[in-house]
């Protein structure tokens, strides 16, 4: 048979229009080769760390010292005269400012009194990049046409795969 006398196009049946005059035969796969492609793929991993946690606790005062009823009573003394503008003002403003202190420091509250150790973990996401078939490229032949294609099929050398048969004269 003179292949020279007519076009023989062999077209993968996937994805094409086809012409009035085509048929569906089959051709026989003789190389695949598969096409790989990067992608990145999240992962992630449980990361742990020892951490000190303050222990709160209940406090009492030990009472104002000396030097903070002497400071009260000068602050107070200051700010009665100032605002009375007469001694006997300054005078109640230091009693008043000695009580203020002594009372501050009677002041039950809350106080670290310690600290343990506590273990605290948190996901951490982080990408990997992986190589991943994409798609495969085919060789196959019919009746001494060969042709390729690509392809999401994934074929073996030897399998009969179904192709479209154009004839078209020039």
């Amino acid at each position: 048979m003179n292949k020279l006398l007519a076009t023989v196009a062999v077209i993968s049946s996937i994805g094409f229009t086809l012409p009035a005059n085509a048929q569906t035969e089959y051709a026989t796969v003789t190389h695949v080769k598969a096409n790989y492609q990067n992608i990145s793929v999240p992962n992630t991993r449980q990361e742990c760390r020892t951490v000190e946690t303050p222990i709160y606790g209940s406090v009492q005062g030990n009472g104002a010292s000396g030097g903070d009823v002497l400071t009260g009573m000068i602050i107070g003394g200051l700010l009665g005269k100032g605002v009375t503008g007469k001694d006997k003002g300054a005078a109640a403003g230091a009693v008043f400012g000695g009580i203020i202190a002594a009372d501050q420091g009677q002041k039950n509250g809350q106080a670290i009194v310690g600290y343990r150790q506590e273990n605290r973990c948190s996901d951490i996401t982080f990408y990997e990049t992986q190589e991943r078939i994409k798609n495969y490229t085919i060789r196959y032949e019919w009746n001494g046409v060969r042709s390729r294609s690509v392809t999401y099929n994934q074929y073996t050398v030897g399998d009969r795969i179904p192709v479209t048969v154009s004839i078209n004269a020039n």
